[in-house]
């Protein structure tokens, strides 16, 4: 008789505590390769903004990291139950103070006002400093990428060693 083992599937969203009874709730389950193509896609932004070091940070173009942190942040909606949607990406179309829609993003919103006079988008989002979305981000990729972050490349991976390098000159002890 061959081997059996059972396998549990999470029927209960994660919560992402805020604090101050904020709470975000992330879906239990998401597939697979849905996960690791956008978390592929965030690592390829993020390589985009080159080798810049922390010493070095005033050759990083913002209009670069602000595109990632819309990404972080559209990557992050894809994973939320709706009604933590609904708080973390809020765009408003609004003519003359009063409400004409709620939209999750802020394309759907000014498609939205291009067909009213006069109407304007605010962003009632959700604000996190980028220090917490991060935070986030790791935490959904433990939870989703089967405890552990996906591998694939990384900007923070070591680098590999050399080749081509000379051998050492130390004496080796098998050899007396």
């Amino acid at each position: 008789m061959g081997e059996r083992r059972t396998f549990t599937i999470n029927r209960t969203p994660h919560v992402a505590d805020l604090g101050d009874g904020l709470e975000l709730h992330f879906v239990p389950e998401i597939a697979g390769d849905e996960f690791l193509e956008g978390y592929v896609q965030l690592q390829e932004a993020y390589k985009g903004l080159g080798s810049a070091s922390t010493d070095d940070a005033a050759s990083v173009d913002l209009g670069k990291v602000g595109g990632i942190v819309k990404d972080l942040r559209a990557f992050l909606l894809g994973m939320m139950m709706p009604e933590s949607k609904e708080v973390f990406s809020r765009f408003v179309v609004v003519k003359a103070g009063k409400e004409q829609g709620v939209y999750l993003s802020r394309a759907a919103a000014e498609n939205a006002a291009e067909g009213v006079k006069g109407a304007t988008v605010r962003d009632d989002s959700l604000q996190l400093s980028l220090r917490v979305l991060m935070e986030i981000l790791e935490w959904v990729a433990t939870l989703y990428g089967g405890g552990q972050r996906p591998t694939g490349s990384s900007t923070a991976s070591s680098s590999p060693s050399r080749t081509g390098t000379r051998r050492g000159t130390a004496t080796s002890r098998s050899r007396g």
